[in-house]
């Protein structure tokens, strides 16, 4: 998608990051998708071997390189979580590909970064207690399966009722919100929710999906909500993580508004807020 061009470019010409701010991912170990992903569907999406069905499945024409794309951006989101642990928070320019289950790929996702990621950090010690915060409009689906017995990763979605996926799978708490949710209403169910979920987990790190595809203009999304309320809602999560001096990675997730401008200005809030809050 062209927004992943142009979000970094945006954010450079108007001077939020700089050349150094960015960083490169090398190719995810495969120990490390094995950690999160079963060995049999590893092997067959590495060789190419999926049939039809689980390729039509996915969204995307299977190819090498589509892989190769799919292992980069989950090795950036580990990069993202120890950056995170270091100076509070990071983000990576792509992510959020939470339709990936245990042994196979949905909507667009063949592998789960912020599962991927999450498990990196338990497994090295690194974390304790892990809360995803999952704001795109579509449910994580994928990620509540691979942590449903996890009592480690406390699995937050919120996101449309009757949206992608018709199937939900059952999160440690969904909120299906109705179509049309327009700012106030949205904003009020978040604030009430967000807080309370830190209190009674007191997880020790957060991951952040942070998909723009809730707002007014997004084809798919169904929702009601404004540019301005998109940056409200990243503006609490951001703070509430900075209040709580927990780190946090997040990954951008969806958007697919008609004016890719939208899209642009949606996601670079978050980067300008983090910037803001945390630096």
């Amino acid at each position: 998608m062209a927004k992943y061009e142009l979000l970094p470019q945006q954010l450079l010409y108007e001077g939020t990051v700089q050349d150094e701010n960015f960083f490169q991912p090398k190719p995810l170990p495969e120990a490390d998708i094995l950690a999160t992903h079963s060995e049999a569907y590893w092997q067959k999406l590495k060789t190419l071997a999926l049939s039809p069905s689980e390729i039509r499945k996915t969204g995307f024409p299977l190819s090498e390189s589509l892989v190769e794309r799919e292992i980069t951006i989950a090795q950036g989101t580990i990069d993202c979580a120890l950056f995170a642990k270091q100076y509070g928070v990071a983000l990576n320019i792509a992510g959020g590909t939470h339709h990936a289950f245990t042994d196979r790929g949905e909507g667009f996702c063949l592998l789960n970064d912020v599962a991927i990621a999450a498990n990196y950090l338990l497994r090295h010690n690194l974390a304790k207690k892990i809360l995803i915060v999952d704001l795109d409009v579509h449910q994580g689906n994928g990620t509540a399966e691979i942590f449903r017995d996890n009592p480690r990763v406390f699995t937050f979605s919120m996101h449309g009722e009757k949206n992608y996926p018709l199937h939900k799978e059952k999160s440690d708490l969904d909120l299906a919100l109705p179509d049309g949710i327009d700012d106030t209403n949205y904003l009020k169910i978040l604030y009430e929710t967000l807080p309370k979920l830190i209190d009674t987990h007191e997880p020790d790190f957060m991951f952040y999906n942070s998909g723009v595809d809730i707002l007014k203009t997004d084809k798919l999304g169904r929702l009601g909500v404004s540019l301005q309320g998109c940056k409200q809602r990243d503006r609490f999560v951001l703070e509430t993580a900075y209040k709580n001096q927990i780190p946090m990675a997040i990954s951008m997730g969806g958007g697919y508004s008609e004016k890719l401008a939208d899209i642009i200005e949606a996601h670079s809030n978050t980067f300008r807020l983090a910037q803001e809050i945390f630096f």
